[in-house]
């Protein structure tokens, strides 16, 4: 199978798994806004934040390390065994030593829903560790099976403990962790990791190279959430929870790109470390570039252009507020694209330095201008800070990785993506309803006009597998 229809393969596989469980996320909106004060879920959102803040600092991204060398070691059981072996003695003692932490601090100071937290916090560095180790064995299958079952999970235990239950706040974090334990405990048994673990195996030589690969990413991490997130941090502090739960739902829109860019990214990763050495490497990363810039800037304008038909439908008018701030969270979300596509050829490549240096350039970026701005203009600071930090982002690695990797964009496409999102961005703010359907025409004519090709292309595959 060629390169481009291998990432398609596993890029579908994992979408089906993946966007069931952003899908479910997206459709709960509707319960969380009617059942949940603008304060709780505010206060819910920030807790999912400081956890993910927490996972990659508890693991120092050993889960990225055990998926690169798994990808080099797949035909050699052996070697494999002892990779899981090693990364299993490793995670088993990391969890114990902040478990220990974790009830030393909660002595001192008081945390809401602490075992609760703590619970979430541990089955989130397993689930997230399983899943890279069954990308990593390329059980491309499994991983989105347990992300189904993950997202099954959520709605059923979301509407059980906050409609049923009334328990709110509390519920929406149980739910959270439930659903990663049941993510976990499916990849254990179905992967059979209990039968490639024997700490017989374990070699400190080995974790030493696979730590100088990870630990780089540990500020990658801490500085994505910065630029992520941080801005949540300084709403709470600077405006409130209330003002907080409004830009959480603002995010949970663009977050949908986000999604998919992540559900992408995943088997770009695995091909873009396959191929990072093939004579038309340059060629294949150019193309692929380019297609997915194409087809996100799409979704990005397309998203624009319909929120102001979806939006009343979907959230409830205590959180009217929210709209406000989409469209930036949206632009930022494209920017990420190609943040990420350029992030998976320096892992690639195993610079993962590159990859934290430029990720705290943004970081930097995002806070100061936060802080700058956020008291003048409010949300809007949070949200603009987040759009132009990934946008020097972008430019930035699309010029430093000129240095090992010739990628060339469509000039015309730049071009292009400012006319009609300028378009599409003012039609949204004048909200008039037909100037509104004016723009998602435009959208949609775009949108079939630069993915032509694409378009194409996919039919005519669809045509001769159905042939077959």
């Amino acid at each position: 199978m060629n390169k481009k229809k291998q990432l398609a393969k596993n890029t579908i596989i994992i979408f089906f798994g993946k966007v069931c469980t952003q899908l479910i996320s997206f459709l709960l909106l509707p319960l969380y806004t009617a059942y949940l004060k603008t304060s709780e879920y505010g206060i819910v959102d920030l807790i999912q934040t400081y956890v993910t803040l927490l996972v990659p600092i508890i693991t120092l991204e050993l889960e990225m390390s055990i998926f690169r060398w798994l990808i080099d070691s797949r035909g050699k059981e052996k070697d494999t065994d002892k990779l899981i072996s090693n990364n299993f003695y490793v995670l088993l003692l990391s969890l114990t030593i902040f478990s220990i932490l974790f009830f030393i601090v909660t002595l001192f100071v008081d945390i809401p829903f602490k075992y609760i937290i703590l619970i979430d916090i541990i089955v989130c560095v397993l689930s997230g560790n399983f899943l890279q180790i069954s990308r990593g064995l390329g059980k491309i299958m499994d991983f989105s099976i347990s992300c189904i079952l993950t997202g099954l999970t959520t709605v059923l235990s979301n509407i059980f403990l906050i409609v049923f239950l009334h328990m709110q706040a509390e519920g929406m974090i149980i739910s959270m962790a439930l659903a990663n334990f049941i993510c976990a405990a499916y990849l254990f048994i179905k992967l059979k990791l209990y039968k490639r673990i024997n700490f017989k195996l374990i070699d400190h030589k080995l974790l030493k190279e696979m730590y100088k690969y990870s630990i780089p990413l540990v500020p990658n991490g801490i500085s994505w959430w910065i630029v992520n997130v941080s801005d949540r941090s300084i709403i709470s502090i600077v405006l409130g929870a209330t003002a907080n739960g409004f830009y959480a739902i603002s995010n949970k829109f663009p977050t949908i790109i986000s999604s998919l860019t992540g559900i992408f990214n995943l088997s770009w990763s695995e091909s873009a470390s396959l191929h990072i050495n093939s004579k038309d490497r340059d060629e294949f990363f150019s193309d692929i570039t380019n297609t997915i810039i194409k087809l996100f800037s799409s979704l990005g304008v397309g998203m624009i252009a319909c929120m102001p038909f979806v939006f009343p439908i979907m959230i409830n008018s205590k959180y009217n507020e929210a709209y406000m701030y989409i469209p930036p969270l949206v632009l930022a979300t494209v920017f990420n694209v190609l943040i990420c596509l350029y992030s998976q050829i320096y892992l690639a490549k195993k610079m993962s330095k590159q990859v934290a240096s430029t990720t705290i350039m943004g970081a930097i970026i995002n806070i100061l201008l936060n802080i700058i701005f956020i008291r003048y203009i409010g949300l809007y600071a949070a949200a603009l800070s987040t759009t132009i930090s990934y946008l020097i982002m972008a430019v930035y690695r699309h010029f430093d990785l000129k240095k090992y990797v010739n990628i060339k964009l469509e000039k015309s496409l730049i071009l292009q993506m400012i006319i009609i999102y300028s378009i599409a961005i003012s039609a949204y703010y004048i909200n008039n309803i037909y100037l509104n359907i004016i723009s998602l025409m435009m959208a949609c004519f775009y949108s079939f006009i630069i993915n032509k090709d694409f378009l194409y292309k996919s039919i005519k595959t669809v045509k001769n597998k159905l042939k077959k």
